[in-house]
């Protein structure tokens, strides 16, 4: 039976609907950042998940060719994960009326075994066998970073996305009945490749954390009032 992150981790994949506290271990990534509605058809958001999809299948499928990474094992695809900012402050989820002037960074969790190396051969693979991502993988678009977020709180939202903001809301008084406060930073003035650049720190806390959300439905084939959406938030 394939192995899947969303079981082995239910603390982290399957929060209640009352908020908690977890401490985050480093894992491993596979990214693409960028900046704009991710509902724009053919936008950089879309593109993005093309990237990261193809990656992680070809990961997942070279089960069935003639190369497999050392110690492979047969996985889940774990969800579809964001962090998001945008320019003005910090930014927690809520008031984000005008999608257009978000950024993010979309990843993909990926097994241990995924080394750079590993990395870098799947990226061979994909522009062989899907040449019209060979441009964004050769600018450099894709890459792999291994982070912790560290100390976090998080609660399981469900419902439509625009309908967040009152969950995140239970999470901030949580935060502060714990006599805690958001660690949320701002990552004004920084590039979506500059934040990038600041999680690939070898499984260390980054310099900065973000607003970050775990997509468990397909919005395409799931009702919004049945989506299930994990909202973490980092905590000092």
């Amino acid at each position: 039976m394939a192995y899947d992150f969303k079981k082995e981790f239910k603390d982290l994949y399957a929060p209640k609907a009352k908020p908690g506290l977890v401490e985050m271990p480093a894992m491993s990534f596979a990214a693409v950042a960028g900046s704009g509605d991710p509902n724009e058809e053919g936008g950089a958001y879309k593109q993005a998940l093309e990237l990261l999809y193809a990656f992680s299948y070809t990961v997942k499928m070279s089960k069935m060719g003639d190369w497999q990474p050392e110690g492979y094992f047969d996985f889940v695809v774990p969800p579809l994960e964001g962090l998001w900012w945008n320019e003005s402050c910090a930014f927690d989820g809520t008031g984000a009326s005008d999608k257009g002037a978000l950024s993010w960074v979309s990843l993909i969790r990926q097994p241990d075994f995924v080394t750079p190396e590993v990395f870098e051969y799947t990226c061979s693979l994909i522009i062989s066998k899907k040449p019209e991502l060979a441009s964004a993988i050769e600018r450099g678009d894709l890459r792999l970073v291994r982070f912790s977020e560290g100390a976090c709180a998080q609660i399981m939202h469900k419902g439509p996305y625009d309908d967040e903001p009152a969950t995140i809301a239970k999470l901030a008084d949580f935060v502060g009945a714990q006599g805690l406060s958001l660690d949320i930073g701002s990552a004004g003035g920084s590039s979506p490749q500059d934040v990038l650049g600041m999680l690939d720190c070898d499984g260390a806390v980054p310099p900065i954390r973000l607003h970050h959300e775990i997509y468990l439905g397909d919005p395409r084939r799931t009702k919004p009032e049945s989506l299930k959406t994990v909202i973490r938030h980092p905590v000092a």
